[in-house]
């Protein structure tokens, strides 16, 4: 299983938001590419970095972060927040994302992330779901569909998508424990899947439950730095 730690990124800086409210952030570090290249030294290969002013602009913003991290360090890198054009996907891959991160806009506009799944290739895409109640949420998880998560990943996956994280936003950023049931129901029906699981993880004990269940990876944020598990612990995966 592998560990991708997360890097969220508020006026350039590295945040994290509890359950994605802007008016509850904690800002970490001024320095995200200190960040990252802490992350790197552990020996982690990947890196989650969100663009949370571009998600709430609707446009990518922070960028030249990204382009700092992938010029400074060898992770991988998947990046999103914002994308919704494809001047902002260009922009994002122009910087050195190895994949762009969609969320909303898998939900709201279908035929658009259709055409770029066939345009660059479904490899090059990272599938974000944030789930409550086995549904859908979007717009910062304001909103939530009547769109079944099992409905939209099948459908993606014959879209050619081959990884995907979850998120349940009642556990995000709150140290809880993450959301096992609805993640082995999804690697169950879906085995063909690259399955990132995401939120709540709060100790060691939450990932090595995950890397048994079967997730090919975990996204760890507020853990990491809120110490609750150290850089160490992480070497074992």
């Amino acid at each position: 299983m592998q560990i991708i730690p997360a890097i969220d990124i508020i006026d350039g800086k590295c945040v994290r938001l509890t359950q994605g409210d802007y008016g509850q952030k904690t800002i970490y570090n001024e320095n995200p590419l200190e960040v990252a290249k802490t992350f790197e030294a552990a020996g982690l290969q990947r890196l989650h970095l969100v663009d949370l002013d571009g998600a709430k602009a609707g446009s990518v913003k922070n960028w030249k972060v990204l382009e700092s991290i992938a010029a400074n360090t060898s992770l991988v890198i998947d990046f999103g927040g914002g994308i919704k054009q494809e001047a902002d996907l260009n922009i994002v891959f122009n910087s050195g994302a190895a994949l762009a991160t969609i969320g909303s806009l898998a939900v709201k506009n279908e035929t658009l992330f259709v055409q770029w799944l066939h345009r660059f290739g479904a490899d090059k895409f990272l599938l974000g779901a944030d789930v409550k109640g086995e549904k859908i949420a979007v717009g910062g998880w304001l909103e939530t569909t009547d769109i079944d998560i099992y409905d939209f990943i099948s459908k993606y996956i014959n879209h050619g998508i081959q990884q995907l994280f979850c998120t349940d936003v009642s556990k995000d950023g709150k140290l809880e424990g993450p959301s096992t049931i609805l993640y082995t129901n999804i690697i169950t029906r879906f085995p063909e899947l690259h399955f990132i699981a995401s939120g709540g993880v709060s100790s060691i004990g939450d990932l090595q439950e995950l890397e048994r269940m079967g997730c090919g990876g975990v996204i760890v944020g507020k853990a990491i730095y809120e110490n609750r598990i150290s850089l160490d612990e992480l070497k074992v995966f």
